[in-house]
């Protein structure tokens, strides 16, 4: 190990990706990163660390953690398979054509027919609501003009 190492990473047979912090590293600070990083005390193991939930993508997510310290400033020593400074990423599949696919699916899109754009009703709106007949009888309101309102 290096010396001015702060963190090492690595498998370990029972509890899977573990980490460690060496003595240059506080251990109230080392074990607040690590369980910011998903990591959690290994029981029976003082100083050891394991990734919880390793089966959902426990490599990957190891090596972020090794990004994140060293992004930090922080000395890290990993395992050839958990170091993403030497391991490369598992490679992404191919997609040949992305942008004639999406120009395809943009060009369906359009063609088909939208609520936005619908057909006016066969209807008038003038003959939808019919006007009520005008009432045989005078209005019994009668509105007066009050003669203490105020004066402009």
């Amino acid at each position: 190990m290096q010396p001015g190492t702060h963190f090492t990473f690595g498998t370990h047979d029972t509890h899977g990706f573990v980490a460690s912090f060496t003595s240059s590293m506080p251990a109230h600070l080392a074990h607040w990163y690590l369980e910011r990083e998903q990591f959690e005390p290994a029981p029976g193991e003082p100083g050891l660390y394991r990734l919880s939930e390793p089966e959902r993508d426990g490599p990957r997510r190891t090596r972020q953690t090794v990004r994140d310290l060293r992004r930090q400033g922080y000395t890290v020593q990993a395992d050839l398979r958990l170091d993403p400074a030497v391991s490369a990423n598992p490679p992404r599949p191919f997609r040949p054509n992305q942008l004639q696919e999406g120009r395809s699916r943009l060009a369906q899109a359009a063609a088909g027919r939208t609520t936005q754009r619908a057909t006016p009703p066969m209807t008038s709106l003038a003959s939808a609501r019919p006007i009520p007949p005008k009432p045989a009888y005078p209005p019994t309101i009668h509105l007066t003009a009050s003669a203490t309102g105020r004066r402009r």
